[in-house]
């Protein structure tokens, strides 16, 4: 089978090839910085961890064998380096919360479209801020399965290589997170208890 593009750039930094590294940071930040933001609201300390991401990754590049595909090992690092910044003590998120209702605002400079009314701006805002704040209060598994499956579309497989347990681990952790966010937007959308979103 003919290796990826992936495989070839490891390869590349295996045997010493800086710039091959370089090529697939370029190719992963943004994603690995989504995925962290999940977790770390903070926009400057999520740049921080995803800066020791791929510092991690360099370092631990030699070892990895290819048993995954390069970018749910690269995950995994990410998943790891952010539990251990929480562990520490991460800062509370009010920043991003903040920004993102400044971004909201901004976004539309104050004209609507013809199908956005000021209520259906409203409702779609408070429908977001609930299945955000829903997540937050998610316990760190469900909150990261649930996250790299609808934010990141990792299938799961990858996502139980990603965070070091088993397929049906991961599928139970999505099914319980879906559950706690359908039960709190279930006031807004009106819809009967048992259905979800």
């Amino acid at each position: 089978m003919e290796p990826t593009p992936d495989q070839i750039l490891v390869q590349r930094v295996q045997r010493g090839d800086q710039a091959a590294f370089e090529l697939l940071v370029m190719k992963y930040q943004r994603r690995i910085f989504r995925l962290i933001m999940r977790f770390i609201r903070d926009p400057a300390q999520a740049e921080d961890v995803a800066q020791e991401t791929f510092l991690r990754a360099y370092r631990a590049i030699a070892q990895f064998r290819g048993d995954s595909q390069f970018y749910t090992w690269l995950y995994r690092i990410a998943v790891n380096t952010a539990k251990k910044t929480l562990a520490e003590g991460a800062r509370e998120r009010s920043l991003r919360d903040q920004q993102g209702e400044t971004d909201e605002t901004s976004a539309h400079d104050g004209q609507l479209s013809d199908m956005e009314t000021p209520e259906a701006v409203l409702a779609g805002r408070q429908v977001a801020r609930t299945v955000n704040d829903a997540m937050d209060g998610l316990p760190e598994d469900l909150r990261m399965a649930i996250a790299l499956r609808e934010i990141e579309g990792m299938s799961y497989e990858d996502i139980a290589q990603a965070m070091c347990c088993p397929v049906g681990t991961v599928r139970s952790r999505i099914f319980r997170a879906r559950e706690a966010i359908a039960r709190r937007l279930q006031p807004l959308l009106g819809k009967k208890t048992g259905t979800r979103w």
